[in-house]
């Protein structure tokens, strides 16, 4: 029986979270790959923004920022378990979102990503200047999310890698079926057809605001959860989540393995994750060989790394 794309990329990352531990030399690798989880969640936000409805944003760091502050704020100010305050924190987002997306959407190109990026730079400048509230460039504690003790209590025994890797990896499967299953939707085929040609897709019927403003706020959401499990998982958050940095490498993690694929923007995110793992033998020369790593993959692979592979190996097997 011939797998579908959509159940053949699902199957692969359940594989991998489930088989990834057995290669695992030491705990610290459970850490490692939570943080991979973690930015893939991001990452598939990106892809539905980018890959499917054609929009650019230099600014989703700040919807991650608001939802890791979600987390450390709710619980001391409304009484919220940090789960419901990470619900909260991706509610913000997408009104939030929702109410920026209505006016900056109307912008193409470059300036739409200038307007992006200002959103971004406002958000971790209020996160940095209201030291009262967010404790300012020191950051905050964040309260433990206490499902780990459920678990054990349930027999479930798992370290505090463990705990947070599986956590992560069960959310990112349910964030890549969510983001594969619209790819196939109605809304899906839209939205690609305004990726296409927006002049186009409007001639069709297509309402080409409305679609943009959706991709833009589930994009958002996703980025507030994975910026809210961040923070549950170092319980310590600092501004540094919603800087201009962060934003850059959603974009890039998602470019890099292939932004139109959601298992080729988790592989980039996997990449970029690992690599600075890996390049601290470099020790000083460390962002010169990642630079040169991504600028090759650009030139030589431009569709991204693992979209270009797999078509490799179709030729070749042809």
């Amino acid at each position: 029986m011939k797998l579908t794309p959509k159940t053949a990329t699902l199957l692969v990352l359940v594989l991998l979270v489930a088989l990834s531990p057995v290669l695992f030399p030491s705990g610290y690798y459970y850490r490692v790959g939570a943080l991979i989880f973690v930015n893939a969640i991001a990452v598939t936000g990106i892809v539905i923004l980018t890959g499917y409805a054609g929009q650019i944003s230099l600014g989703h760091a700040g919807f991650a920022g608001i939802g890791a502050y979600a987390c450390a704020l709710a619980p001391v100010h409304l009484g919220l378990h940090p789960s419901l305050a990470l619900v909260l924190g991706a509610a913000i987002s997408g009104l939030l979102a929702f109410l920026v997306g209505r006016p900056i959407l109307r912008l193409k190109g470059y300036y739409l990503g200038v307007a992006t990026l200002g959103f971004g730079i406002l958000v971790s400048m209020v996160l940095n200047n209201e030291r009262q509230l967010t404790g300012g460039p020191d950051g905050m504690e964040v309260p433990d999310l206490g499902l780990r003790g459920l678990l054990k209590d349930a027999g479930l025994d798992l370290t505090n890698g463990q705990f947070w890797y599986f956590l992560c990896g069960i959310v990112l499967i349910l964030g890549a079926w969510l983001a594969l299953n619209l790819f196939n939707s109605p809304t899906g085929r839209a939205l690609r057809a305004l990726h296409g040609s927006e002049v186009a897709a409007r001639t069709v019927g297509v309402d080409v605001a409305r679609l943009k403003l959706q991709a833009f706020v589930i994009s958002a959401v996703y980025a507030s959860v994975s910026g809210s499990l961040l923070a549950l998982q170092n319980k310590f958050i600092t501004p540094d989540v919603a800087g201009f940095m962060h934003s850059i490498e959603m974009v890039t993690m998602a470019v890099l393995g292939g932004v139109g694929s959601v298992l080729g923007a988790i592989f980039g995110a996997a990449v970029l994750t690992l690599l600075p793992q890996v390049l601290t033998v470099f020790a000083e020369y460390e962002q010169l060989v990642l630079g040169l790593v991504m600028m090759l993959v650009m030139i030589f692979l431009p569709q991204g790394l693992l979209p270009s592979i797999l078509r490799k190996i179709r030729g070749r097997d042809e």
